[in-house]
């Protein structure tokens, strides 16, 4: 007696399961490695856009710019690199800055800090 579910040559479907089974978990790992790239990115970002902002209000504050000044040079810089701008603060000639990016795959912002100012 032939089960209902054998095909015409005694096949019983096992391949089409294994390849769909293939195919899902090929599409997991893709969508993983592109919320990991997305989240690097982002990342690496943020960090350019800091060091980038801090080290132009640094050379804002020694070329004689009050540190408002310097922030607000900063915040430019930030924003040009794709980034926003959380918190700006000097002491003397020293600014940090804090920034944040939008990683487009994952719910939270990449977040970065940047120091500039002479040596110490």
């Amino acid at each position: 007696m032939t089960s209902p579910h054998v095909g015409p040559d005694g096949e019983h479907g096992a391949a089409s399961v294994l390849a769909l089974s293939v195919v899902a978990v090929v599409l997991v790992l893709t969508m993983g490695g592109l919320v990991v790239g997305s989240v690097v990115v982002a990342s690496h970002r943020a960090r350019v856009a800091a060091d980038l902002g801090s080290l132009a209000a640094a050379s804002a504050i020694q070329d004689g710019a009050s540190p408002v000044q310097a922030c607000a040079l900063a915040q430019q810089v930030v924003h040009a690199n794709g980034a926003a701008t959380q918190s700006c603060s000097s002491r003397g000639a020293d600014v940090e800055l804090r920034v944040v990016v939008r990683a487009p795959l994952w719910p939270e912002p990449a977040a970065a800090r940047s120091r500039a100012g002479p040596e110490r």
